[in-house]
């Protein structure tokens, strides 16, 4: 069988005093005609990046509703997470290889996959490249709907690995994609369903933390409460263009030379090549020493990441391609106007000049960045904006909603 993942209890009433009675009653009448519906959520890895983090959240909520549901991550040996891994960067567009041998890697770890998937379910929600042959593989014996979701940006992928992957994605009944653009050739749109990713906002990184606790446990990383700091929270990969953030801190520095950046990020199990790419942001770095480069093994949790997060005077998100960017969605939430590249899901969040700014280049990612240091007034607005937006539009309730509209328009 395939890799269990325990979650820890949630209940839909506790957030009621963030997004109010209207929202709660909404989901409950939703949830009603579901009730003891088996649904399973199966992809590659349990912690590290936005689906595990999703998906945390969203299981035992619609547990807390009515559903049946759990969550399994798919195994697999480090030849077939490199290839997933170079799946993921040519479906974002790099122009890399794909070879008849990671194709035969990848569908090998699918049919093995499939083979030890068990049970019976209603719903099957299948997230992202890694375990996507599942559906063909099992032939649909397990589930009554079979769901695909996309998180990441496909919008301009390398033809040779859409090409591989459509048709097996192509067999879904129905799909979900954060934005319309992602939908590549070969996929029927009338199964397409849209639907954005969002964070929770009682989670140990999204839950309101007082600065002076803020200030306290980024020092213990080396900087300095007195002076300004900028973050970025991200994976260490070349599609969050940590170096690129590092060339906009260095401008940056000229107008304020006491500026601190913190690049703070984690190390997932199924991304071989963020060992690597931490490596050279390193590098890139040298030896200044108001950079620090921190991840997991430093011990950063959810709790530190909220911690930069808050304590930050700017946030950045420099992405090269970004399917959403959730945490771009948990530094608007704590009243944090973002800084990020006009690309992807970002723009779904970021209405420009209200709740951050939108930019092109490391040129007008550092203006920006230093005009929201020079003016905290216009910051402070903006970044009740963002909040109230987030809290709108970006939080687990919407989700979860989203979800039982789609699986109830599915048995309708």
């Amino acid at each position: 069988m395939l890799n269990r993942v325990d979650v820890t209890e949630k209940h839909l009433k506790d957030y009621w005093p963030i997004v109010g009675e209207r929202v709660i009653e909404e989901i409950l009448s939703l949830a009603k005609p579901l009730r003891g519906a088996h649904v399973l959520h199966v992809n590659s890895t349990s912690f590290g990046g936005g689906v595990a983090e999703i998906l945390h959240t969203l299981v035992p909520l619609m547990r807390d509703v009515g559903l049946n549901a759990e969550w399994q991550v798919i195994k697999g040996k480090d030849e077939f997470f490199n290839v997933t891994k170079a799946m993921h960067n040519g479906l974002q567009g790099m122009s890399i290889p794909f070879t008849d041998e990671m194709m035969d890697i990848w569908k090998h770890y699918n049919r093995l996959n499939a083979k030890n998937l068990e049970g019976e379910y209603d719903f099957i929600v299948v997230h992202d490249p890694q375990p996507a042959g599942l559906l063909h593989f099992t032939g649909g014996e397990n589930g009554k709907w079979w769901i695909w979701r996309c998180h990441i940006d496909t919008s301009n992928p390398n033809a040779d690995f859409w090409n591989f992957l459509a048709p097996y994605i192509a067999e879904y009944p129905s799909l979900i994609f954060t934005m319309r653009q992602y939908i590549g050739p070969g996929i029927p749109e009338e199964r397409v369903h849209l639907i954005a990713p969002t964070i929770d906002p009682l989670s140990p990184k999204n839950v309101p933390m007082p600065l002076e606790e803020a200030h306290s446990i980024v020092s213990r990383y080396g900087f300095d409460p007195r002076n300004r700091l900028m973050v970025q929270v991200s994976r260490f990969d070349p599609w969050k263009d940590p170096l690129g953030v590092i060339d906009c801190y260095r401008k940056m520095k000229h107008e304020v030379p006491k500026l601190q950046l913190a690049l703070v990020g984690s190390m997932a199990a199924d991304d071989p090549e963020g060992w690597d790419y931490y490596d050279r942001t390193v590098r890139h770095a040298g030896e200044d020493y108001d950079i620090r480069i921190l991840h997991n093994f430093h011990g950063v949790g959810n709790r530190e990441v909220n911690a930069f997060q808050t304590a930050a005077d700017v946030v950045v998100q420099k992405s090269l391609r970004e399917g959403f960017g959730l945490v771009v969605t948990e530094a608007l939430w704590k009243g944090k106007p973002v800084v990020g590249s006009n690309v992807g899901g970002i723009p779904l969040q970021i209405i420009n000049g209200e709740t951050g700014f939108l930019v092109e280049s490391v040129e007008e990612c550092a203006g920006k960045a230093l005009f929201l240091l020079q003016n905290p007034d216009v910051s402070k607005r903006m970044g009740e904006a963002a909040r109230e937006r987030v809290r709108r539009n970006y939080l687990s309730t919407r989700h979860l909603a989203d979800y039982l509209k789609l699986f109830g328009s599915l048995i309708s």
